[in-house]
């Protein structure tokens, strides 16, 4: 073997040998090395977590078997990066460097800056692919959805033939998540990573249990069945996007064939489906596109607009705001690792509006707590229930509503709140208004900290305040134009007419599903 022909393939959030555009076309050039690195200084990151590191930890025990069923062994290296990729250069010189484009954090955006650095004084190539639908480097958002379709249907890339000499290097052992010094986070029900749990949630989803996914996704009691679940194996590439596409369009097609029964539900479920994989691109290439989402309001305008308050974050991080439906979600996410989508955004929308905290921390805390986090999903999701895009109206979730639709009964909440066991069905989202409440409101379970409907009509008129000028207005179009959705032609008459309508300006207390740009 020649060692100059050595390449390293750098495997991030690509967790498979299938569909590994990367590593298909590294094994065209030469000899594969593949190597993951797990990075200490990452893992002491404000939105990173034991949880996350246990899946990532199952997806490379699975891999490190895909790789031996190749005839190659998985490197698996702890540390600096730069550090590690020294020590394997040294050893042995590789020509390239293998990895695909990550929409990571800001830590993962200036390690890779740091690794560019690294190969261009090494006279390394390092090729990046993309791996979804994100476009690195684009100047708009005009073509940005003919792109991402055309890599959606593109062919999927097919497992190489890896048996050629190999460098000889020592494996390495998978770290623990004491190896990095994270403390276990008591995600109990955790699902198991791994790309074959993967493949089992898709096809129970596309087969089985995505029937009635359209109806059903709202409430976090049937959302736990009746939502795909692949979220975290996408999150950490342990399913490929386009293997995951071209499923779901593969099983519609036998739909309209007539070979599936109940097909009317099935097909409006799975275009809906199919359209959360093009929303999962979207709010990926914000952060691609701007890096400062993640720490910085997207329209400078909400720049101090709120404070961070001690005890109102302690209580809404533990389940404990005296809104049994709000708590019982945040009880169910920290033991669980997942929560359903409207949940998520009724966490955020009390944070950032009834209790009027800044999104930063709270932000954080949901990244821990999601098994899945997305950094790109996630911080333009938080921005945006925030609102501090400038180009969504504000959705202020009431929890009370909320708890009553989609837990009418309250099983959902006493099956996380043992506490309020003995509330009748009538009062177990207001527990307050029972008449034997005093004691297990005193003893037992809180109080609201505030009263939800004053605090969202505060919050309501300090939001507003700002929209209405036409300062925000005119920065509100700038991001539009770099960020916002091109499915709908976006007017600037809309912007005036909704912005200074009365009826948006006194906005109902029951969630606002409009959004001026974006759908989702």
């Amino acid at each position: 073997m020649r060692e100059e022909n050595t390449q390293l393939v750098w495997f991030k959030r690509d967790l498979r040998v299938s569909d590994n555009e990367v590593l298909a076309q590294a094994a065209e050039r030469g000899p594969v090395v593949p190597l993951y690195i797990a990075e200490p200084d990452y893992w002491l990151g404000s939105d990173t977590s034991a949880r996350q590191w246990n899946f990532i930890r199952d997806c490379l025990i699975e891999l490190r078997i895909s790789f031996d069923r190749l005839g190659v062994p998985l490197i698996v290296r702890c540390g600096n990066t730069i550090e590690i990729l020294s020590q394997i250069y040294q050893n042995k010189k590789f020509k390239n460097l293998w990895s695909h484009e990550e929409t990571g954090n800001s830590w993962t955006f200036n390690r890779d800056k740091t690794v560019a650095q690294w190969c261009r004084t090494r006279g390394v190539e390092w090729i990046e692919l993309p791996q979804n639908g994100v476009i690195r480097g684009q100047s708009d958002r005009n073509n940005w959805a003919a792109e991402r379709k055309k890599f959606a249907n593109r062919k999927q890339s097919c497992i190489p033939n890896l048996s050629r000499n190999f460098p000889k290097l020592h494996s390495g052992p998978i770290p623990k998540i004491e190896d990095l010094k994270l403390d276990d986070d008591d995600c109990v029900f955790r699902q198991k990573g791994g790309r074959n749990e993967g493949l089992k949630r898709l096809e129970s989803f596309i087969f089985k249990r995505g029937l009635n996914y359209r109806t059903n996704m709202s409430s976090p009691i049937s959302a736990q069945k009746s939502c795909s679940r692949i979220s975290p194996y996408l999150a950490y590439g342990s399913l490929s996007l386009r293997e995951v596409s071209h499923a779901t369009e593969k099983q519609k097609s036998e739909i309209l064939e007539g070979k599936v029964e109940n097909s009317s539900s099935w097909n409006r479920s799975l275009s809906s489906f199919n359209s959360r994989l093009y929303w999962h691109c979207h709010f990926m290439q914000k952060l691609e596109d701007e890096v400062e989402l993640e720490w910085k309001n997207l329209h400078s305008a909400y720049n101090g607009m709120r404070f961070d308050n001690k005890h109102y974050f302690q209580s809404w991080c533990k389940g404990e705001t005296g809104w049994p439906f709000v708590d019982a979600c945040m009880r169910m996410l920290r033991a669980t690792g997942w929560i359903n989508f409207r949940m998520r955004a009724m966490l955020v929308s009390v944070a950032s509006y009834h209790l009027w905290m800044d999104w930063r921390k709270p932000g954080e805390q949901l990244a821990r707590l999601f098994t899945d986090y997305e950094p790109g999903i996630h911080w333009s999701q938080i921005q945006m229930q925030s609102g501090t895009t400038g180009i969504n109206l504000p959705r202020i979730y009431n929890p009370i509503k909320q708890g009553k639709e989609q837990d009418p009964t309250g099983s959902f909440v006493r099956h996380w709140l043992p506490e309020l066991t003995l509330v009748p069905d009538k009062y177990i989202h207001e527990p307050w208004n029972w008449r034997d409440a005093n004691q297990l409101l005193k003893d037992t379970y809180p109080r609201p900290i505030v009263d939800h409907l004053k605090a969202a009509r505060t919050a309501r008129e300090k939001v507003w305040s700002i929209r209405r000028s036409d300062s925000h207005k005119e920065i509100a179009l700038k991001i539009q134009d770099k960020h916002g959705s091109r499915k709908k032609t976006f007017k600037k008459k809309s912007y005036k007419r909704l912005s200074n309508n009365k009826r948006n300006l006194e906005l109902p207390l029951k969630e606002i599903q409009l959004a001026l740009f974006d759908k989702n």
